[in-house]
């Protein structure tokens, strides 16, 4: 049986529910309910376990907040004894329109505080990641506030759907690989 590991950056806390940096957690929190589990708090993370096709997911969202993700992600492969390739970061990407995802096996930082972390942490930046487009639809110095933001109406009408497609890429990843999954799902 493999196992995989599913990391969605976010912050903890009430305040940062719903926000488009929470994404992670977002996604998350999406596939545990489809798949009718929940999460526990545990180390360095709120984990949760689940069983898809023959594979373990474990499901974790850091709480260390952001700027310490690389932490939560470093322990929890080491402890479930899973290789890097076999794991998965979900993040929020301003660069790409709203909801649109692009999953690839490697790439910089792009400023992203959890995702500098993470490179801090292992020493590499070849690690899976699924990145979600929240826009980059805010004015100049804007962005800390954009970014921390809630969904507005729009986005959040469309946003079950696209969450309903992460699950996919993710069960996908899991059991189709990187490669196929993404010819399957950078084109949505």
């Amino acid at each position: 049986m493999s196992k995989f590991l599913i990391v969605g950056l976010g912050n903890s806390g009430e305040e940062y529910k719903n926000t488009r940096h929470n994404i992670g957690f977002s996604i998350l929190d999406f596939l545990a309910d489809e798949a009718g589990v929940s999460f526990q708090s545990s180390r360095l993370a709120d984990v949760a376990e689940l069983k898809h096709k023959g594979k373990t997911l474990f499901l974790i969202k850091p709480t260390t907040y952001m700027n310490l993700s690389g932490k939560a992600y470093n322990y929890w492969l080491q402890t479930e004894k899973i290789e890097i390739h076999q794991s998965l970061v979900l993040v929020d990407e301003l660069a790409l329109p709203f909801g649109k995802i692009r999953i690839g096996p490697k790439g910089s930082d792009g400023g992203h505080n959890g995702l500098k972390s993470i490179q801090e942490t292992l020493g590499t930046t070849n690690y899976p990641r699924l990145r979600f487009g929240i826009s980059n639809t805010f004015n100049k110095g804007n962005q800390s506030n954009y970014v921390l933001g809630k969904w507005n109406e729009e986005e959040q009408k469309a946003l079950p759907e696209r969450l309903k497609l992460c699950s996919e890429a993710i069960k996908a990843f899991t059991f189709i690989g990187l490669e196929r999954c993404m010819n399957q799902f950078n084109k949505a």
